[in-house]
């Protein structure tokens, strides 16, 4: 789905994720109720990843650059309204590398009472949404705060091209 919609592109990521957690959760609980969360969980998990992953792809067209730079350059709507504290380490053309001190995602998912699936409708699309801007683009990410760390480490950087491989 496209940000066609200045209204809704105005609202934020935040925002954004709220409304559809108010929808999906409820749906999403009666789902793994009825099927169970062994069958349930991996679609959900799919289907943000899917939509991540055409939402990287537009942000690319968008820039008209899929670089690692211009990676670096998108995360306005995210942190908007103060949603994510970051500390830059490093934005150039080799690495993108932060961490979040805050997240206010992980404390909107609490405060509605459904902290285990923030991993699903979050922190899932990341890797997704950067393989869909460009797919030389690997994030490395150890730890975040939605599963109890005291913060999230995202590294961004290109994949090594193997040296056999003939391109």
């Amino acid at each position: 789905m496209a940000d066609t919609n200045p209204e809704v592109a105005a609202l934020g990521i935040l925002a954004r994720r709220e409304i559809e957690a108010g929808v999906l959760a409820p749906f999403v609980r009666a789902l793994c109720e009825r099927f169970g969360e062994e069958a349930i969980l991996p679609i959900l998990a799919r289907v943000i990843e899917g939509l991540a992953r055409d939402h990287g792809a537009r942000l690319a067209q968008e820039a008209g650059d899929g670089s690692l730079r211009a990676f670096g350059e998108i995360w306005e709507p995210w942190t908007r309204g103060g949603a994510l504290e970051l500390e830059w380490i490093e934005k150039s053309d080799r690495a993108v590398a932060f961490n979040v001190r805050r997240c206010r995602y992980a404390e909107m998912y609490r405060r509605l009472g459904i902290p285990e699936l923030g991993r699903y409708l979050s922190c899932n699309r990341d890797a997704a949404l950067v393989e869909g801007f460009n797919p030389d683009i690997e994030l490395t990410r150890t730890q975040t705060i939605m599963e109890g760390a005291p913060f999230c480490d995202f590294r961004y950087h290109l994949r090594r091209k193997d040296p056999e491989r003939r391109e």
